[in-house]
């Protein structure tokens, strides 16, 4: 009998966070989950995941903090180990993130530093930490943007952190590859959260242009994404590798 499967994603409580751990647990996958600030909306996610009949737990973590990871690791491998007699974890998708809109001649070096400490320094070291406790022939999923493809003036800062983590993605399968542990990136377009102020789904305007753009003619939803990210975590897509995977429904084609 196949072991137990389990999932760490990082900024599971909301957004296409929550849609992704939804759907992994609708694949009979078992839920690390972490959360930023609301812990009880993290809470909700968990009883929403123990509802489809899959063990979940949320941790507080703040990604932009490499300091913290060490000891996260710890906390996420004790909870396991207590619980499953093992410390490690199968997939990992580094999710977690938040919005910047700035012009490029206008962004301050604190929201640079802020970007990359979240979206790269983060990712970066949060996967290192992890990888001891990946077991072979597991998956990371890296979440990327539209946004590394395509430019949107006032993205800039944004962007070119997805991009730097979209090349990272085919370093970690390169290297990952003797383990059989396969990396890949699933680039969203522009999706109707509260990401961002939920600029998306609540101005008009930009859902129009994002519409107008998108030759399947609306924004995204979350559940365009969740889905996805679960297919790549599925026997189904053991030889996908190394790839970036863009679910934007046809966006600035």
């Amino acid at each position: 009998m196949d072991t137990q499967k389990i999932a760490l994603v990082t900024g599971g409580s909301r957004g296409l966070g929550r849609n992704m751990v939804v759907n992994l647990a609708k694949k009979g996958i078992d839920i690390v989950l972490t959360y930023n600030t609301n812990r009880q909306e993290a809470e909700k996610v968990v009883a929403e995941i123990e509802s489809l009949g899959q063990k979940a737990i949320a941790f507080q973590l703040d990604t932009g903090n490499v300091k913290s990871f060490d000891g996260f690791i710890q906390q996420v491998g004790e909870h396991l180990r207590e619980k499953t007699g093992s410390p490690n974890i199968d997939f990992l998708i580094n999710n977690a993130g938040t919005a910047l809109y700035a012009p490029f001649a206008d962004t301050t070096e604190e929201q640079v530093d802020a970007m990359f400490n979240i979206h790269y320094k983060g990712v970066f070291f949060l996967t290192q930490k992890a990888l001891p406790f990946i077991n072979d022939g597991g998956r990371i999923i890296n979440i990327s943007s539209g946004l590394a493809r395509f430019a949107f003036v006032g993205s800039a800062g944004y962007g070119a952190m997805k991009g730097a983590v979209e090349v990272l993605t085919r370093y970690l399968a390169k290297e990952l590859g003797p383990r059989g542990i396969a990396a890949n990136v699933v680039a969203p377009g522009a999706i109707e959260t509260d990401f961002g102020g939920g600029q998306v789904r609540d101005n008009k305007d930009v859902n129009d242009h994002v519409a107008g753009v998108t030759a399947l003619g609306r924004a995204g939803l979350p559940d365009d994404i969740g889905g996805v990210v679960a297919f790549l975590c599925t026997e189904e897509a053991r030889w996908i590798n190394g790839q970036r995977i863009e679910v934007s429904g046809g966006m600035m084609l």
